[in-house]
């Protein structure tokens, strides 16, 4: 058995001991922010560049690492092909200010890479940074299976920010 089979099965077993306890590795349903559940399998870093509202650079185990958040899609402030979207720039600012420089966890869900072979994480700092992302309106909720742990509680979250008209969506065109 390799080490990736290992690690899957290792999981595995570590999930199935969970719930046998009654415990759960996903976010509560009780609407406030979801709370890091402790090995659920993910690293610790610090932040060195924010690229966009959704794509981070980090540094973690000595090595730099591109970082997509899960279950978020902010709007295009960087693309070369894609014009800036209305809060584009809002978005990225948003989450310079917030995570550049900062030590962080990255939590992992189903898939570690992306197609581009950056790494697909939720990131914590304090609480889960991609809620705050969509509770706040610089984000939507972007489910991608079967990267979908989260994927409730964004979709509360965006609810959230459409009923009170946070971020985007009380300043952009619908």
């Amino acid at each position: 058995m390799n080490l990736v089979e290992w690690g899957r099965r290792g999981m595995a077993v570590v999930l199935a001991l969970a719930f046998s306890v009654g415990c759960s590795p996903s976010a509560s349903t009780t609407g406030g922010p979801a709370s890091d559940p402790e090995g659920a399998g993910g690293a610790e870093a610090t932040v060195t560049r924010v690229i966009d509202g959704d794509t981070i650079e980090v540094v973690t185990g000595g090595r730099e690492e591109t970082v997509r958040l899960i279950g978020v899609d902010t709007p295009e402030s960087v693309h070369p092909t894609v014009p800036d979207e209305c809060f584009g720039k809002r978005a990225s600012a948003f989450t310079e200010r917030s995570l550049e420089g900062e030590d962080v966890r990255l939590e992992y869900d189903a898939e570690r890479l992306d197609r581009y072979g950056r790494t697909l994480a939720y990131v914590w700092v304090g609480g889960m940074f991609n809620e705050e992302l969509v509770r706040q309106g610089y984000a939507s909720a972007y489910p991608y299976p079967p990267n979908t742990r989260y994927a409730d509680l964004f979709e509360e979250a965006e609810r959230d920010a459409r009923d009170h008209g946070r971020g985007l969506w009380g300043s952009c065109p619908l």
